[in-house]
């Protein structure tokens, strides 16, 4: 069975990667598995494409989508895309050390830039962080300043929103 040794090839090539997360470090050392319907590995792009309710896990870090795309350089993931629709948005969802709960996310599209510790959320956003929420067209997420921007949608439908429980 061809499969099961594609599968296996793929596990054993997703586990050099590394998403290299400083917000929690033991993340950055634990194993990415992923479940996807369909996988499209390209590596001369340094691309992975993951489609039909995929799934990344590492540590505490959870993204799910209709489509991920994990971005890598050498043995390490740089970017993630996930991609949701109107049915089912993207979902992000991380432990942080500076936080007492989890920091969940959910949006059309979420934008993980692995280095700069920033996640960008873009239509339909919504972020809990502790007991705080955030709502907008697109939120900008600084992990490593725990800054949250929020602003509209560009057609100015989706208003910013949010609640601060002190």
């Amino acid at each position: 069975m061809w499969w099961v040794a594609m599968n296996k090839a793929i596990l054993i090539l997703l586990s050099y990667y590394s998403f290299g997360v400083n917000a929690l470090l033991g993340d950055a050392k634990e194993p990415i598995n992923i479940k996807a319907y369909t996988v499209v590995i390209d590596e001369r792009k340094g691309l992975s494409t993951y489609t039909g309710d995929a799934r990344v896990v590492q540590g505490s870090l959870t993204l799910s989508a209709e489509k991920i795309q994990l971005f890598s350089s050498q043995k390490e993931v740089t970017k993630v895309i996930a991609k949701g629709n109107k049915n089912k948005l993207a979902h992000y969802k991380q432990n942080q050390p500076n936080q007492s709960r989890f920091i969940e996310a959910t949006a059309l599209n979420i934008t993980y830039l692995i280095k700069k510790e920033f996640v960008h959320l873009e239509g339909k956003a919504h972020l809990v962080q502790g007991f705080d929420s955030f709502s907008g067209g697109t939120l900008d997420y600084d992990i490593k300043n725990d800054k949250v921007i929020a602003q509209k949608s560009k057609d100015g439908t989706e208003r910013v929103r949010f609640k601060i429980k002190l």
